[in-house]
């Protein structure tokens, strides 16, 4: 595909903080051309471009299998994670004030990164999830250490209703004193997913309160389905 820090320059940002900022998610269509996503998925049996593979029903975290890459991570995935981690810092920091948390992110990636091997926190968490018939992704949230990110992303990298069926991507809420809300979501083939790690701030009429989000992925009723997901703090292990 075309340079990729073109592609993500051409995306209207400010619309897009707007909707992460309310809405503690956002879906930007069309990021990733076909060939990029079948690209992804055909690199993903190559074992020495990764560090480790995790089989999820192992740990009861679902059924399916994901794989973390190693450093150097690809350019491609490079120039993704610390591009658009400098687009998405100032809602983050908005979010730490509106909470009244006594944090502020840097402006730069590699800054933030540095935050994380202070923290003996070195291994980097992108990853890919390949899910079959059957497959699904229990509620969690990736947050790794004690230094993390509070926003993340992923890569729909199939195309719903064409190679799987299911399979859609949950994020609840927990409200405080009341029951969960549950988003369900179906982004398509090459569409960027920015959502929050953990929570958001809610306005009410007393200020801002927190509300705790997970997220996760249904069953597929058939087919395959392939993710990129891409998290911008890193881990102890």
């Amino acid at each position: 595909m075309r340079d990729i820090k073109a592609q993500l320059a051409s995306i209207d940002w400010e619309a897009a903080r707007t909707v992460l900022h309310d809405n503690g998610f956002v879906t930007v269509k069309n990021v990733l051309d076909k060939a990029t996503c079948e690209a992804l998925i055909a690199a993903y049996k190559a074992d020495n471009t990764y560090r480790k593979t995790i089989t999820m029903e192992r740990y009861r975290f679902g059924l399916g299998e994901y794989k973390y890459f190693r450093y150097p991570l690809p350019q491609l995935i490079t120039d993704i994670r610390e591009t658009i981690y400098e687009q998405i810092a100032p809602v983050a920091n908005a979010w730490m004030k509106e909470l009244n948390i006594d944090q502020q992110f840097p402006a730069s990636h590699a800054a933030m990164l540095e935050q994380c091997r202070s923290n003996q926190q070195v291994h980097p968490t992108v990853l890919i999830l390949k899910y079959g018939k059957g497959g699904f992704n229990t509620l969690h949230q990736d947050l790794y250490g004690e230094v993390f990110f509070p926003m993340q992303m992923v890569f729909m990298l199939d195309q719903e209703g064409v190679d799987y069926t299911g399979g859609e991507f949950v994020i609840t809420e927990q409200i405080p004193r009341a029951q969960s809300k549950a988003n369900v979501l179906k982004p398509g083939m090459g569409d960027l997913l920015l959502f929050t790690t953990n929570f958001r701030p809610v306005k009410g009429s007393r200020g801002y309160y927190r509300v705790s989000m997970k997220h996760g992925v249904s069953p597929l009723h058939s087919g395959h389905r392939h993710s990129l997901g891409i998290i911008f703090h890193d881990a102890k292990t």
